[in-house]
């Protein structure tokens, strides 16, 4: 794989983790437990979306920048590769609107339901401790792109850590209920946890070249910051080794495909249009 197309692969793995969750979040609104965390985890959803536009924006600079015989069979949509052979350049409504589910590469986390409350806190602060060590090391990165959008991410990544951690600790040191299904949630999405931090040819590649993050190294910090939040909410670190995996290679769940349905509904519907 050439390098543009490594970096392509990486830019657009980030913005589809952005939008899934922001998605995921965005169903809240209105829904929320009480006005104040409706607006909170609505407003989330946006800081997701916002990154999600600058990633795909970067995402699709990095395409239409590309050599021709390197933009074959980067996505497999029948509707972007038709707007390909037109030679016209793309966006980032077409990165997000027009690929199909197998050229999504989110992490399976994110794709999956709400559920309850404590599940999406317990989805929203794996995640959001990801970030937060994530962005602090992609902001050292030599492409200069990636480290403008991991500075104003870290800002707002070290915000949700906060919120998500403290309602971990306010489920599962409360009532007898709420520290049930708190742990529940953990118990289950701990699962999708390992996925974000398996390398593949993509990171190796990059982290050499100094641009992308090197997930080993900050594994153990995600993890320290997983199990004292854990400590202080009195809920157990689940011990199963065993971790699903396929969605950074576009293998997901049936969830996602309900995303996509609502997110591109209207623009598959009436192809270019405008408002």
């Amino acid at each position: 794989m050439s390098n543009s197309k490594y970096l392509l692969d990486y830019t657009l793995r980030l913005a589809d983790d952005a939008l899934i969750l922001g998605q995921r979040l965005g169903e809240w609104c209105g829904h929320g437990p009480i006005l104040e965390h409706d607006i909170a985890l609505t407003n989330t959803a946006l800081d997701h979306m916002g990154r999600t536009r600058s990633l795909y924006q970067y995402a699709a600079e990095q395409f239409n920048n590309m050599p021709a015989e390197d933009k074959t069979g980067v996505f497999t949509s029948i509707a972007l590769q038709n707007l390909i052979n037109t030679s016209a350049s793309l966006d980032e409504d077409n990165l997000a609107y027009l690929r199909d589910g197998w050229d999504f590469k989110n992490v399976l986390l994110l794709e999956q339901p709400n559920n309850d409350w404590a599940y999406t806190i317990a989805r929203s602060f794996f995640y959001d401790a990801f970030n937060y060590f994530f962005f602090a090391a992609l902001e050292k990165s030599a492409d200069e792109s990636l480290a403008a959008i991991a500075e104003k991410s870290l800002k707002e990544a070290t915000y949700h850590l906060r919120w998500s951690s403290e309602w971990v600790v306010r489920l599962g040191d409360g009532t007898e209920e709420s520290h049930t299904r708190m742990q529940s949630a953990v118990n289950e999405l701990w699962m999708y946890t390992g996925e974000l931090f398996i390398e593949n040819e993509t990171d190796n590649a990059l982290a050499q070249q100094g641009i992308g993050v090197d997930l080993a190294s900050i594994k153990p910090m995600w993890m320290e910051r997983i199990t004292s939040v854990f400590e202080e909410a009195n809920i157990n670190t689940p011990q199963n080794s065993w971790m699903q995996k396929g969605g950074r290679e576009g293998r997901h769940s049936e969830h996602l495909g309900y995303i996509l349905t609502d997110l591109q509904f209207l623009q598959r519907t009436y192809p270019g249009m405008q408002w």
